[in-house]
């Protein structure tokens, strides 16, 4: 594996906002815990820059829960990072951006039945329809190369003597010594060895991570780091030990053009298999069965735009502003009022609570105080925020995977050549009336941006299942992508996709005639019934 390939050792992040809440899994996989410290792996979230000096930046989020006892992060990388904390409350408000979003426009066509000829009929209520939208020392075989603390967590990186064969038993061994439980409950430590030693075979280093005595449950933050490297990738074999099924994978990629996943395919889904009357609520699952139709292999471009759209995202003006306030007054303020100016203004941000157990009202610095909540609290939202727009382009992507899929390590680079990636999506719902019906009695079409029309019935639910019965292929497309050009395709669900709906769509009854859909008719049918008509006309008049 090349040195200056970007490693990024796996970890769990808070759940997904749109993924139904997890439960905890109790093994940690890439990221190494003890028993009583479960982690959850049922997603991640990363943030990547592709600096212009040659180096990666990696923010990662991750969750635990439980004792800081014997709790171990332990990531590959290349030489000897830079290391800082992040926030949150950053990727929260990251994701929340740049979340996709299924959308309805409801237009009605023709006329239907008027509500008030209804009321004196038996047929229903007359209520309207609801459209439904929404420097280094040896220890142990083992040299250490930097260590320290940041946030909650204390940092060591290493790497192994190289006068000794097994490097992986090596740290493993050293690691397990200085109270790192690297080995997951029901682990195999030779698992976990040939794993680490792999990378370090390969000319990389090793920075574990443990919370510092004392930090439990709400402290743990993400982390951020920043080496030298040419491309960004992550290390998933690690996180396969113990991983929950389907765990997710978020990424945000920053560079000069839009990002592309080299080494796993690039899946476009198919739209007609997300619930367009509920707003898409079946992302999640239409994403876990495109990413299985892969072999668990493939990122979905969710959005992918220039820096800009991003900006004042993360810190707010105001929020800037109230900063700067702040610390321009501290000095007039009392220790009282200035603890509450800046609970109300930062109390909800990352660091904050742990920040004010150290600055009892007694003997209060203030001074040390602003210090303090500006370096640990303000500034990794701003540093968030800075990195965001220190590249002109951001792409993101999502993927699931789960343990056996997990033998290939996701690599990222660059394609100038492809177009931008809305995370906005509308589809256009056409009502079709008929005088004969009331609205809430007629069908839908529901034109989708990729040109395909899906017809509903009235009242009826979305028509297709992921995973039920002859269900759809949840890919429109699979696509293999390069650093140029549209890249070439790997899978094209589209006849397939078609023909469903072709099905589909003809059982849906026409508005008026409770029938169901029919082609149209062809001319000779059209004149045939023309004549047919004109002999009955012929017939009544001799008749009369």
């Amino acid at each position: 594996m090349s040195r200056n390939h970007f490693i990024l050792g796996v970890a769990a992040a808070l759940g997904l906002a749109l993924i139904a809440q997890p439960e905890p899994a109790q093994a940690c996989g890439g990221l190494f815990c003890s028993a009583s410290a479960p982690v959850n792996q049922a997603a991640e979230r990363i943030i990547f820059s592709k600096n212009a000096d040659q180096t990666v930046t990696a923010v990662v989020q991750i969750q635990y829960q439980g004792p800081s006892e014997e709790f171990a992060w332990v990531l590959p990388v290349p030489g000897v990072p830079e290391v800082d904390v992040s926030s949150d409350l950053a990727f929260t408000r990251l994701q929340q951006a740049s979340n996709p979003q299924y959308n309805l426009t409801t237009v009605v066509e023709g006329r239907c039945k008027r509500v008030r000829d209804r009321n004196s009929s038996s047929a229903g209520t007359g209520s309207a329809p609801d459209f439904g939208a929404d420097g280094t020392f040896e220890d142990g075989g083992v040299n250490v190369l930097a260590s320290g603390t940041v946030g909650p967590y204390d940092f060591v990186v290493i790497e192994p003597d190289a006068s000794y064969e097994n490097v992986g038993d090596v740290v493993v061994d050293w690691l397990t010594s200085e109270g790192y439980d690297v080995v997951p409950p029901g682990g195999d430590p030779g698992d976990i060895s040939t794993l680490l030693g792999s990378y370090m075979q390969g000319g990389m280093n090793l920075i574990a991570f443990r919370l510092t005595k004392g930090n439990d449950n709400g402290t743990i933050r993400p982390i951020r780091i920043t080496y030298q490297s040419d491309q960004p990738m992550i290390p998933i074999r690690p996180t396969a030990v113990a991983a929950n099924d389907d765990m997710g994978v978020m990424v945000w990629v920053l560079g000069e053009s839009r990002a592309v996943p080299v080494n796993y395919k690039s899946l476009e889904l198919n739209q007609a298999l997300i619930n367009w009357l509920n707003g898409g609520r079946n992302y999640n699952q239409v994403v876990v069965a495109a990413a299985n139709e892969a072999g668990g292999q493939g990122f979905v471009s969710e959005r992918a735009g220039p820096s800009s759209d991003y900006d004042d995202i993360v810190v707010l003006p105001f929020e800037r502003d109230d900063w700067e306030a702040l610390r321009t007054s501290a000095t007039s303020l009392t220790p009282s009022e200035l603890l509450d100016e800046s609970s109300r203004r930062f109390g909800a941000w990352d660091g904050y609570p742990a920040l004010i157990e150290r600055f009892p009202r007694t003997g209060f610095d203030t001074q040390a105080f602003i210090d303090a909540l500006g370096e640990e609290v303000v500034e990794p939202m701003i540093a968030t925020q800075e990195l965001l727009s220190s590249r002109p382009y951001v792409t993101r992507l999502y993927t699931t995977l789960s343990a056996p899929e997990m033998d290939l390590d996701p690599l990222f680079d660059f394609n100038p050549d492809l177009p931008t990636v809305s995370n906005v999506h509308t589809a256009r719902r056409v009502i079709e009336c008929h005088r004969s019906i009331y609205m809430s009695e007629a069908p839908s079409r529901f034109h989708l941006e990729d040109g395909r029309v899906v017809r509903v019935d009235a009242g009826a639910p979305w028509p297709f299942l992921v995973g039920g019965q002859d269900a759809l292929p949840a890919n429109a497309l699979v696509l293999a992508l390069t650093t140029s050009g549209p890249g070439s395709v790997v899978q094209d669900n589209s006849e397939a996709i078609d023909e469903a709906l072709q099905r589909h769509n003809a059982t849906v009854a026409s508005p008026g005639c409770g029938c169901g859909v029919v082609a149209p008719r062809s001319h000779a049918a059209t004149w045939a019934s023309l004549a047919l008509f004109v002999l009955l006309m012929r017939r009544r008049r001799r008749s009369a």
